[in-house]
């Protein structure tokens, strides 16, 4: 490489960072690809955010993924939004233009509806109705999908209530809330069930559902990805129902970002998805 050729840089800031799987998942990519570029995780301080989000670009960056606690922060200090990260209410990818302006992306949603497709390729959510679980970052993220394609109704239930009515007037067209004793214990007509709440996460307590809320005709998904296969999905599967784990969705959010910064769509298939439960 030459002096004057400049470096492909893109990475991740969070606040921690090591339980990041995005520079496990984008190093994979690149040494796929053979693309000459780093993927760098960086620890970012709160107090530090505004100041490095103007540094990077001139450090040659392109663009960073970023996770907790910085998504909600990095849409106010970015210079222009997507609709999908306005309407989410955070950001999880940014780029950067060649002036340094910083562009906020929320690719969640595009994640999740890429993951459904992936392995429930049969399901068409137009005029469907879904039941979500949880009222937090990731349940907005779905909640905005599935509107985007086409649902007709959500019912939406959550630990706290009061999450779920706020977040339920954001789409006030669409989402009826439920109890969440309801939501877990009662069969609903429901074509699909999405958990966004961290419960069945290792190291969490299991999500209280009872067995009979599933039925064969769903699609059910998870957003937990440790472990894959959670107790949730595997009741799920044991009634007939189509189960699709979490890590999907982690892997095509990915995609976005890696195509714009790097120049190259990157593969996603078993042996990515091997790498990154590594």
């Amino acid at each position: 490489m030459s002096e004057t050729q400049p470096l492909n840089l893109a990475g991740v800031i969070g606040y921690p960072i090591a339980h990041s799987k995005s520079p496990r998942l984008h190093g994979h990519w690149l040494a796929h690809h053979g693309i000459q570029g780093h993927y760098i995780p960086m620890s970012v301080a709160p107090e530090d955010l505004q100041d490095t989000l103007r540094l990077l670009p001139k450090l040659g960056f392109r663009g960073i993924n970023v996770t907790i606690p910085h998504k909600e922060r990095v849409l106010a200090l970015s210079d222009s939004a997507t609709e999908a990260a306005l309407k989410i209410g955070a950001a999880n990818t940014l780029s950067f233009e060649s002036d340094g302006r910083v562009r906020a992306d929320n690719t969640d949603a595009y994640g999740f509806l890429e993951n459904i497709k992936k392995h429930a390729p049969m399901v068409n959510l137009n005029e469907k109705t879904a039941l979500c679980l949880g009222a937090g970052g990731a349940s907005r993220a779905v909640l905005y999908a599935l509107t985007k394609a086409g649902i007709s109704r959500i019912l939406l239930a959550n630990r706290t209530q009061a999450r779920a009515d706020a977040l339920a007037e954001l789409f006030t067209n669409k989402v009826e809330v439920l109890r969440w004793g309801t939501a877990l214990n009662q069969r609903q007509d429901v074509d699909m069930i999405v958990n966004s709440t961290s419960l069945g996460m290792t190291g969490q307590s299991d999500l209280p559902f009872s067995k009979g809320i599933f039925g064969s005709d769903m699609v059910v998904n998870d957003l937990v990805y440790t472990p894959l296969r959670t107790s949730f999905l595997t009741e799920a599967k044991n009634a007939g129902a189509t189960t699709v784990d979490g890590l999907g969705m982690l892997l095509h959010q990915a995609k976005p970002g890696f195509q714009k910064w790097f120049g190259t769509v990157p593969t996603i298939d078993e042996d990515l998805r091997k790498t990154v439960i590594e």
